[in-house]
């Protein structure tokens, strides 16, 4: 052990990089909260999985929306990736068409592109999002989605 110490000094890991702890936070164990009413349409739950910590910026939840729930017209500033995890859904870019996403997919959005996500009409969507923040915030909330947008 003594020299796969002094081997990982030797790569230039300060003695502070052996001085942390991994964390594990254990399912269940933060609070679930109800999709607030100004940036979401219909029933959604956000269950957060990690918050940014020390120097990383980057957070993630998974996000379940119940049929037709859908999120507001938003941008991230260092973007975001969705992980759809179980259902089908919708998403839209601004002045794109709404596209069709399904359990196993992976969406890119990019920074400052304005979109919306959600639940098809009848079916259920969860799906993971993991977005960095720039200066403490990581989602610029606008507009809600109408009825036509929407599809409906």
């Amino acid at each position: 052990m003594k020299h796969l110490c002094i081997a990982i000094l030797g790569l230039g890991l300060g003695a502070s990089a052996l001085a942390q702890d991994m964390v594990i936070t254990r399912a269940g164990s933060q609070a679930s909260s109800k999709g607030p009413a100004e940036n979401f349409s219909g029933s959604v739950r956000v269950d957060p999985l990690f918050a940014p910590t020390g120097p990383s910026p980057t957070s993630g939840a998974y996000v379940s929306f119940e049929p037709g729930a859908r999120s507001a017209w938003h941008t991230h500033p260092a973007g975001q990736v969705l992980v759809v995890t179980a259902g089908v859904g919708r998403i839209q870019q601004w002045g794109g068409q709404v596209e069709t996403i399904r359990a196993g997919d992976v969406v890119w959005t990019p920074p400052g592109v304005k979109h919306w996500h959600g639940a098809q009409p009848g079916t259920a969507l969860t799906h993971i999002a993991i977005q960095n923040a720039v200066e403490g915030r990581n989602v610029v909330w606008m507009e809600k989605v109408t009825d036509a947008q929407y599809g409906r």
